[in-house]
């Protein structure tokens, strides 16, 4: 089993019409919680796709405005999972690269660390305090900084194809692929500065579907996944498809 993790959602996953999908929400944080009690340390990445995606509401509008509005809607998704998870009696602390009044925590390794060992969730927000870096980059970021063994994807297909699944029924999922792969082929692991990071540190990712039943339990007792089926992704892994 793992040792430690840096778990990246998207807002989308968790968002509705009204904002939050409580349902989806705690599912999640009921997941994390076992996870944490079997003694894996946790550190989180929420986008926020949910409440801001960019300049697709104006697309005119300036790229470093609406960066920084999708950092505070990161922000605001981590104060929602810090409440549900002390809901649940589990301590959660929000970490920050730049001031955010006195409801976050400045990011700091040394401290970050002991926070997990201590058996504390991490919830990684505002990015870098930086536009033009995506929550792909800042989970792969802070995976290498808290050196995680493994960055768990949690996303809307259930791994890693080919070729985009919902266009090409014909697609082949990988089981198992390198970076170099996805690099090359610009395959939809993360984006390209994640993934580059993610080799260069030589952290392995799991790319698997948010919404198959246990989905996050399952990833963090990989390699035990049971039938979750997802994609590995590493540095020497050999590609293998599924069947």
């Amino acid at each position: 089993m793992l040792n430690r993790v840096v778990i990246k959602l998207s807002g989308e996953a968790i968002g509705s019409e009204t904002g939050y999908n409580n349902k989806a929400v705690d599912s999640i944080v009921r997941q994390i919680i076992l996870l944490v009690q079997m003694r894996l340390q946790v550190a989180l990445v929420i986008g926020g796709g949910n409440f801001w995606r960019g300049r697709q509401a104006q697309p005119e509008m300036d790229r470093v405005k609406a960066d920084q509005m999708g950092m505070l809607a990161t922000v605001m998704n981590a104060l929602y999972f810090q409440d549900a998870f002390r809901r649940n009696g589990q301590e959660a602390r929000i970490l920050t690269p730049v001031p955010m009044g006195n409801f976050t925590e400045i990011f700091n390794k040394d401290a970050a660390v002991k926070m997990l060992e201590q058996g504390e969730i991490l919830i990684n927000a505002a990015g870098l305090g930086h536009p033009f870096f995506s929550t792909d980059t800042i989970a792969a970021l802070r995976a290498a900084e808290l050196n995680a063994d493994c960055i768990l994807y949690a996303k809307n297909t259930d791994g890693v194809y080919d070729s985009n699944p919902h266009e090409n029924h014909a697609a082949k999922k990988y089981r198992t692929l390198s970076y170099r792969t996805a690099i090359q082929n610009n395959l939809q692991v993360a984006d390209m500065a994640a993934l580059h990071l993610a080799n260069e540190a030589k952290i392995p990712s799991y790319v698997f579907a948010l919404s198959a039943p246990k989905s996050i339990t399952l990833a963090g007792s990989y390699p035990e996944t049971g039938t979750l089926n997802g994609t590995f992704v590493g540095v020497h892994a050999v590609e293998v498809w599924y069947d």
